[in-house]
C-alpha cells in the first residue's frame, strides 16, 4: 500500500508540474513563490509556430527520425490553431502531454499507467522551453566581486550532490535569460549556474569605474568559489562571456588544470576586436572603433535624456537590433525579448564595457583549453564577432579534443536563433567531459537523449545524400551547408583553408560596401 501510495503521489507531482507549465505557456498568472522571482524584465511568451519551428530551424523532424525534444511537442499558446495542434500526434512524447494535461482533470491512474518517467522528464523540459522568455529561475545566490560589487547567480539542481556542475557565462548587453532554451533542455539533468555580469541583468552596478574583461574573470572566479567551489567544470561562454572564460584561463590556469573538465565558446573572439567591421564598410568601421568610446562615454554623461530617446526610438532601432542579432527569419517574439534585454542595458554601461572589448587579447590563454574537450561554434552570418575569429580561437586551441562548428543562417545569438544546434552539440560535451571526469557515475539520461539527437545541420545533410541519391543535386542547397571540424581545422566543399586566410577573407568579405 505504502508503494502504491507513492506511485501515486509522484503522478500526482508530475500532473501537477505539467499543469504549471501549461499555465505558463498559456499565460495563466500564478501565486509567486519564494525564489521564484519575477525578474528584471517581464517574462516574455514564445508565440512563433509550433516547436518544430523554433526560431531558426524551419519544418519538423526529418522523415524517418524521431526529431529532437522541441520539435516533438507543440508549443502552448492562446492561439487555437496551436491548441489544435497539440491533439496531433507527435510521437510518444506528443501523446504524453495530452496524457498529463488530461490527467489534471481525469485522474492520476490513467496518467501513471501510461507515461513513464523518462517521458515526464522530457515534458516537463519542452514545457519550460515552450515558457515565457525571462521565465525560468533557478535558487538565488549573491555573491560579491573582490571591488565590492554584488553579483546575482542562481543555481538549478541546488541541493543535489553534483558530480558535474556547468556555468554559463552571458555575453554584452544581455543577462542570464539569454540561455533560455539551454537551461530548459538541461535543467532536470544537470546542475547549473547562471549569473548576471555586473553591471548587467540583476547584479549590482560596478564599484570599479575602468571595466576589463580581467576584471570579470576574476567575477568569474568569485562565482565559482561561492556557487561551485569543489567538483569538476564545464564552462560555458557567449560573446563577452566567451572572453570571460578565457581570462579565467589566463588569470587562474590551476584552475583548468585541476577542475575545468570542459569548456564551449559560442560566437566569440580571442581579439583583434578593432578589425571588425560590424557589416560597415573599412572607413566607416575604422572611425566607429576610434570614436565611439569617447561618443558613448559623452552619451553616458546624459544618461536620462539618452534613455529617453531611446524608449522614443524604439521602433526604429529595433531592425537595427535585429540585423546585428539574427541572420534568419525569427520569431517576433523572440526578437523582441532580445531587443529588451538589450535596452535594458543603461547607456553609461554599454559606454564603460566597449573599449574593454577593443582591448581584450587572450590568444595566448588558448592553450590552456587544449587538455579538455572544448567546442566551438560560430554564426557564418554574425556580424558581431565574425565566424573567421571563432576559426582563429578553434586553430589556436588546436589539438583533438577541439572542434569547430560554424553554423549557416545564424548571426550572434546563435543559442537563440538555432536553440538544436547549440542545444545538441553542449550535450555531446557534456557527454564528452562527464565521461572523463566522473568515469564511474552515469551521464544523465537527458544528457545522453539530447546528445544522440541529430542536430538540423545533420538532418540537413542526410537529405542532401538521400537528393544526390536519388539523381538530385549533390551538393547541400545553399544556406544549409554548415561546418563542422576537429582539430582547428576547416573543411568545406573539398578544400582545407588556415583559419587565419579565413578571418582574412570575412573581414573582407564584410567590409565591401
Amino acid at each position: 500500500m505504502a508503494d502504491g501510495a507513492g506511485r501515486a503521489e509522484d503522478a500526482r507531482q508530475a500532473v501537477s508540474e505539467a499543469a504549471a507549465g501549461l499555465r505558463r505557456g498559456l499565460g495563466v498568472p500564478r501565486a509567486r513563490t519564494p525564489g521564484g522571482g519575477g525578474g528584471r524584465l517581464p517574462a516574455v511568451p514564445p508565440t512563433g509556430p509550433g516547436v518544430s519551428g523554433l526560431p531558426g530551424v524551419s519544418g519538423g523532424a526529418a522523415s524517418g527520425t524521431s526529431g529532437t525534444l522541441w520539435e516533438r511537442v507543440p508549443r502552448v499558446s492562446l492561439d487555437p490553431a496551436r491548441l489544435a495542434a497539440l491533439r496531433r500526434p507527435a510521437g510518444i512524447v506528443g501523446l504524453a502531454v495530452g496524457v498529463l494535461a488530461a490527467g489534471a482533470a481525469a485522474g492520476v491512474a490513467v496518467e501513471r499507467l501510461t507515461v513513464g518517467r523518462s517521458v515526464r522528464r522530457r515534458v516537463r523540459a519542452a514545457l519550460d522551453a515552450a515558457a515565457p522568455y525571462g521565465s525560468l529561475r533557478g535558487t538565488p545566490l549573491e555573491v560579491t566581486a573582490d571591488d565590492g560589487t554584488p553579483l546575482h547567480v542562481e543555481v538549478d539542481l541546488p541541493g543535489r550532490e553534483a558530480p558535474l556542475t556547468v556555468v554559463f557565462c552571458h555575453g554584452y548587453c544581455l543577462e542570464q535569460d539569454s540561455w533560455h532554451y539551454q537551461r530548459a533542455a538541461l535543467r532536470e539533468d544537470v546542475r547549473m549556474v547562471f549569473w548576471d555580469q555586473r553591471s548587467h541583468g540583476r547584479s549590482g552596478r560596478s564599484a570599479t569605474g575602468r571595466i576589463s574583461i580581467d576584471l570579470l574573470g576574476d567575477d568569474l572566479r568569485a562565482v565559482l568559489e561561492r556557487a561551485a567551489p569543489t567538483g569538476p567544470l564545464v564552462l560555458v561562454g557567449h560573446s563577452m562571456g566567451g572572453m570571460t572564460v578565457m581570462a579565467l584561463a589566463a588569470r587562474y590556469p590551476e584552475l583548468f588544470r585541476e577542475r575545468v573538465v570542459g569548456t564551449a565558446l559560442v560566437s566569440t573572439t580571442s581579439g583583434n576586436v578593432p578589425s571588425v567591421t560590424l557589416g560597415l564598410p573599412a572607413l566607416g568601421a575604422k572611425v566607429l572603433h576610434q570614436f565611439g568610446p569617447g561618443v558613448l562615454r559623452a552619451l553616458g554623461r546624459q544618461r536620462g535624456l539618452v534613455e529617453r530617446g531611446r524608449r522614443l526610438g524604439g521602433d526604429l532601432v529595433g531592425p537595427i537590433l535585429k540585423r546585428y542579432s539574427f541572420a534568419s527569419e525569427v520569431d517576433p517574439v523572440l526578437a523582441g525579448f532580445a531587443n529588451r534585454m538589450i535596452d535594458a542595458t543603461p547607456i553609461d554601461v554599454i559606454g564603460d564595457f566597449y573599449p574593454a572589448l577593443l582591448e581584450h587579447d587572450k590568444v595566448h590563454a588558448l592553450a590552456g583549453l587544449r587538455p579538455v574537450p572544448t567546442l566551438v561554434m560560430v554564426g557564418r552570418e554574425d556580424l558581431m564577432t565574425p565566424a573567421g575569429h571563432g576559426r582563429v580561437v578553434a586553430e589556436e586551441i588546436g589539438g583533438p579534443l577541439a572542434s569547430f562548428v560554424e553554423v549557416p543562417d545564424a548571426g550572434h545569438l546563435l543559442m537563440l536563433e538555432h536553440p538544436d544546434e547549440v542545444g545538441i552539440r553542449l550535450a555531446r560535451l557534456l557527454r564528452a567531459a562527464w565521461e572523463r571526469a566522473v568515469p564511474g557515475v552515469p551521464v544523465p539520461e537527458g544528457v545522453v537523449e539530447l546528445a544522440e539527437s541529430r542536430t538540423p545541420m545533420e538532418r540537413a545533410e542526410t537529405e542532401a545524400e538521400a537528393d544526390a541519391d536519388a539523381g538530385g543535386d549533390p551538393l547541400p542547397a545553399a544556406g544549409h551547408a554548415g561546418r563542422v571540424v576537429h582539430a582547428g581545422r576547416v573543411e568545406h566543399a573539398g578544400r582545407v583553408e588556415h583559419a587565419a586566410r579565413a578571418e582574412q577573407d570575412d573581414d573582407e568579405e564584410r567590409s565591401r560596401p
